[in-house]
Order: C-alpha cells, then structure tokens, then sequence
C-alpha cells in the first residue's frame, strides 16, 4: 500500500498532517497522512504510517517523520504544508514542530486543524450560555473531586465493584461477556466534543458509586476545621 501511494505522488509536492496520542498500553504513537493532488487533479488524502516515538516533543516528531518519508524515498524537501493540533509542541511559533519544518522549507506552511478550531469554536460558544456553562463547570468539578486522587479513584471502583454485586444478587442486571465492567468518570476535552457527552454518560453510569465518595468526603471534612463542602451535582 505505502508503495502505491509512493507511486501516485511521485516526485510531486505534498502535505503531511500528523498527530500523536498514547494508546492503552501507555505508549506514544504517532500518525502521519499525507495530502498531495494525483495525476487525475484531485485532493488525496492516504493513511501512510504509525509509528511509535519516545517522547513527544518536536524535534523527535521531526526526526521520526523525516524517517519514515526518507525510507519510502519522499523527497523531505517537497513538503509545501502542514497540519497539526494547536498543541504547543506542534505549533509552536519558535521551537514547535511547524516551526522546525519551516526552517529548512520555507513553503512548508501550517495549518490549524479546522476540526479542532471548530471544536474549540463550540466549546467557547457554549460558556456564552450560562446554564451550560455552569452544568459542565460543576461536572468538570465532580469529575476533578472524584478521580484527581488514586483514593479517591479506588474509593470510586470499589463503590460501583459493589453496587454491581447487589444487582447481580437481585436480578436486576445480567451477566455476559464485556458486561457489567468497572469503569471510570472521564474529562472533557476542549477539542472532543463528544468528550462532554462521553463525560456525563459516565456519571450517570457512576453516579450512585460518586454519591458514595462524596458522602466519604463529607463525613471526613466535617472532621477537619476550615475545610469547604464539595458541591453536590443532581442529574434529572
């Protein structure tokens, strides 16, 4: 495949768009796709590798792209654009990865990723609505309250390992293959939008397992002087 891709873009100019993210088993991998116009005059986007990298900072992710195009025998220096997140260590205006390309090719120009400016874009949008604003606000600060601390996080586990038990025991859940799994509250992300979605589907799933941990905060921070109330979020 990469070498039917080398073919169709011979010697012409081309775009890389590149991203980098850690897998479930903890190891940085980076993608590289490649945009170029085919003989025929229209816009190719080609899925041409992963690769895994040590570390995520620009320079590594410049050196494992100029490795993998130098194998396939892409010439380095017709990169005439490039895409990327609006990471610090991809756009960086002087030591970021488009700033490194841009010094040895001046015509290799960076583009933001349209879909992570729109994203953004929606994300701004909706702090403009103040009940949206504060429901994401407080369950931003659920999420922190119960998941920022190992304890915590086993408390969590432990409390919902539990809850399944006793469903179990009365028949209100079945059991099955990938069932029934112990899971955890997730973030949101500024630049996945779903992620908001992902996020409050996993405190409903949680939540009786979250009131449980915040009852233990409560109980214990009535123990302590000074010490502020964690504020409760109701889900109707």
């Amino acid at each position: 495949m990469r070498k039917h891709i080398r073919e169709e873009i011979g010697d012409s100019k081309f775009c890389i768009v590149v991203d980098e993210a850690r897998d479930e088993s903890k190891k940085e991998q980076m993608a590289l796709v490649l945009r170029f116009v085919d003989k025929g005059g229209l816009i190719q986007e080609r899925f041409f590798d992963v690769a895994r990298v040590n570390e995520t900072s620009s320079l590594t992710l410049k050196e494992a792209v100029c490795g993998i195009l130098s194998r396939h025998n892409l010439d380095v220096s017709n990169i005439h654009g490039q895409g990327y997140d609006g990471a610090s260590n991809m756009r960086g205006e002087w030591n970021g990865l488009q700033a490194l390309f841009m010094k040895d090719f001046p015509y290799a120009y960076y583009v933001h990723c349209f879909a992570h400016r729109l994203q953004l874009a929606l994300v701004i949008a909706s702090r403009e609505v103040t009940s949206s604003h504060q429901f994401f606000e407080k369950l931003a600060f659920v999420v922190n309250v119960v998941g920022s601390s190992t304890k915590r996080h086993d408390e969590l586990q432990a409390a919902q390992s539990k809850e399944i038990e006793n469903l179990l025991e009365n028949g209100e859940i079945v059991t099955g293959k990938g069932k029934n799994q112990i899971g955890t509250v997730k973030r949101t992300e500024d630049t996945r939008w779903s992620s908001h979605f992902n996020s409050i589907c996993s405190l409903i799933s949680m939540y009786e397992a979250t009131c449980i941990v915040f009852k233990k905060i409560t109980k214990e921070a009535k123990k302590l002087p000074n010490v502020r109330m964690p504020i409760v979020l109701t889900i109707t």
